[in-house]
C-alpha cells in the first residue's frame, strides 16, 4: 500500500529536529533513546510491517535500559493498525476511551503516538512510535517531531531489520 503523505502536520521545533539528527548519526538506537527522553510515553520503538505481524526492530523502555527490542505481535493487535490501514499518524492518550481504537480497549498499552516510516518508493516499511501502559497527556503533541523523525529513519532502521 502506498499513502497519502500530504496530510498536513505542524513542523517540530528546529532545535528538536538539528538534535534528533545528531542523535541518528550515532544510529538507530541512539536515536529513538534521544526521542524517548522527549516524551512521558515509558516506550519508544521501531517497528516494521510483515504481512500481518508487526516485528520489532529497535525498543527503548525508560525502565529496562538494557531493552533493546520488543516482542513481534500481529498487527491487529496493535496501535500501528492504525498506521498500516490509513497510513496517517495516530495520537491516543487513554485507549480505553478513545472511540477511534475500540479495538485497543482491553491492550496493556494504553496511550500511543506513531508515524509511518516510509520506504523509498512510498510504500509504508513501519512505524515510529511512542506508547505506554497508562495514559500520558503530553503538554504538547509528539506528532510533528515523531513524523519528521519517522522520515528520516529509513535507511537506518532497513539496516538493522536485514
Amino acid at each position: 500500500m502506498t499513502a497519502d503523505k500530504s496530510h498536513e502536520q505542524p513542523h517540530p521545533d528546529r532545535r528538536d529536529l538539528d538534535a534528533f539528527e545528531s542523535a541518528l548519526s550515532g544510529g538507530l538506537q541512539s536515536a529513538i533513546f534521544h526521542l524517548n527522553r522527549l516524551t512521558p510515553h515509558r516506550f519508544t520503538g521501531v517497528f516494521r510491517f510483515d504481512g500481518e505481524m508487526l516485528r520489532s526492530v529497535a525498543l527503548v523502555d525508560k525502565w529496562a535500559p538494557d531493552v533493546t527490542r520488543g516482542d513481534d505481535l500481529p498487527i491487529a493487535n496493535a496501535y500501528c493498525a492504525h498506521l498500516h490501514s490509513t497510513g496517517q499518524p495516530l495520537e491516543v492518550h487513554d485507549g480505553a476511551s478513545d472511540p477511534r481504537t475500540g479495538w485497543m480497549r482491553d491492550a496493556p498499552f494504553r496511550s500511543y503516538s506513531g508515524a509511518v516510516i516510509y520506504a523509498p518508493d512510498g510504500s509504508l516499511w513501519g512505524a515510529l512510535c511512542h506508547f505506554d501502559e497508562k495514559p500520558c497527556d503530553e503538554a504538547t503533541s509528539s506528532l510533528p517531531l515523531l513524523l519528521s523523525a519517522a522520515g528520516r529513519l529509513y535507511p537506518c532502521a532497513a539496516d538493522v531489520a536485514a
